[in-house]
């Protein structure tokens, strides 16, 4: 998952580029709704795909505040646009320290480079 902090607060998140490369033409996609809680670490919902079933993992603990309408009504989005039109949803995080601990895009590509 990435984790975007944007200047409101809130915590964008989508899937990056490796579970996109595995998961295929995307079928389907489940989403908390607005005004749930979530926990970092924890399952939150599912993208199915012609290929596999994947787990949406809340990567901070906060309240759901938003989802894509996008990503519901076109869900190849997410892996046609992952990183712009294609996130998932918004996290209005509940602990500062868990979005400062977020890996930057630099750390991630060290773990796992991306192929452009």
């Amino acid at each position: 998952m990435w984790a975007r902090p944007e200047s409101d607060g809130a915590v964008h998140v989508g899937f990056t580029h490796v579970p996109c490369s595995y998961l295929g033409d995307v079928v389907f996609v489940e989403l908390p709704p607005p005004g749930t809680e979530v926990r970092a670490g924890e399952p939150i919902g599912l993208v199915e795909s012609s290929a596999a079933v994947c787990e949406i993992v809340a990567p901070v603990s906060g309240i759901v505040s938003e989802v894509n309408p996008a990503v519901e009504g076109a869900p190849e989005t997410i892996t046609v646009d992952p990183f712009e039109g294609g996130w998932l949803l918004a996290i209005r995080p509940s602990d500062p320290a868990e979005v400062e601990a977020l890996l930057s895009v630099e750390e991630y590509d060290r773990f796992f480079p991306s192929e452009e």
